[in-house]
C-alpha cells in the first residue's frame, strides 16, 4: 500500500500555489514528494518544484471527500508524468470523467506556466522550446484542454494527431469540416499556425500545424 503522507507533507500540498502548483518547501521535503511522484523539478533555474496530476488530485483529495458518483478509474499518468492523448489509442475506462479533465486542466496550466518560464519575454501566448521537440503531444494538450475529444482506437469520433514528414509541424485529422476548423481555431488561439490543406491521394482534408515563433 502507498504510505500516506506526513503531515508536513499534507501542509506543502495544501500551501501550493493554486494556479500553478507551485511549491514550497525545504530540498528534502521537495525530494521526498519528487519520489512519490507527487511533484516534479523544473529543469531550468531556479529550478522551482510544482505539482504533478497526482499532487493535484492528492491536494483535492484532502479538501474534501469524493464526489460520491464520480467513477473510480486508474490514472492516466505513470509516475506523476502525463500523457496527452493524440487520439487512436485504447480507450481509458471512463477517460472523458472528472478525473481525467482535472489532469488535463492541470497539465495545460503547468505548460502555460512553462512558456511563461522558459520563453525569453515570459510569453504564455506561444509555444515553448519543450512544446517544439513534442509536436504531437503538445498540439493534442491544447486540444484536449480546449474541450476537443480524442479519436478512440475503433472510431473516427474525435481528432488525431499525427507527425509529418516536416519537422516543425503536425497534422490533424478531425471527424467532420466543422470539427477540423474548431480545432484550426483552437490551435491558432493556442499559439500554433493552422491551415487546412488536402491530402492529394485521398482528398482527405487535414489540418497543417507548427508552432508559432513571434
Amino acid at each position: 500500500m502507498t504510505r500516506p503522507l506526513t503531515a508536513a507533507q499534507r501542509r506543502l500540498i495544501e500551501a501550493a500555489d493554486p494556479g500553478t502548483g507551485r511549491l514550497k518547501g525545504t530540498e528534502a521535503q521537495l525530494t521526498a514528494l519528487v519520489k512519490r511522484g507527487l511533484a516534479f523539478r523544473h529543469p531550468r533555474p531556479p529550478h522551482d518544484h510544482f505539482l504533478t496530476p497526482a499532487g493535484h488530485r492528492a491536494r483535492e483529495a484532502q479538501a474534501g471527500p469524493p464526489e460520491p458518483e464520480e467513477p473510480q478509474t486508474p490514472p492516466s499518468t505513470a509516475g506523476g508524468v502525463f500523457t496527452a492523448r493524440v487520439g487512436g489509442e485504447p480507450a481509458l475506462p471512463a477517460a472523458g470523467g472528472a478525473a481525467r479533465a482535472r489532469e488535463v486542466r492541470s497539465a495545460w496550466q503547468g505548460m502555460l506556466e512553462l512558456r511563461r518560464m522558459t520563453n525569453a519575454d515570459a510569453s504564455t501566448d506561444r509555444p515553448c522550446a519543450w512544446e517544439r521537440t513534442h509536436l504531437a503531444q503538445a498540439a493534442a494538450l491544447a486540444l484536449e484542454a480546449a474541450g476537443h475529444r480524442p479519436a478512440e482506437s475503433d472510431g473516427e469520433d474525435g481528432y488525431r494527431v499525427r507527425e509529418t514528414p516536416q519537422p516543425d509541424a503536425v497534422a490533424v485529422y478531425a471527424p467532420d469540416a466543422a470539427a477540423l476548423r474548431a480545432c484550426a481555431r483552437t490551435l491558432e488561439g493556442a499559439g500554433w499556425q493552422a491551415g487546412e490543406h488536402t491530402e492529394p491521394r485521398t482528398r482527405r482534408r487535414y489540418v497543417l500545424a507548427s508552432p508559432r515563433r513571434a
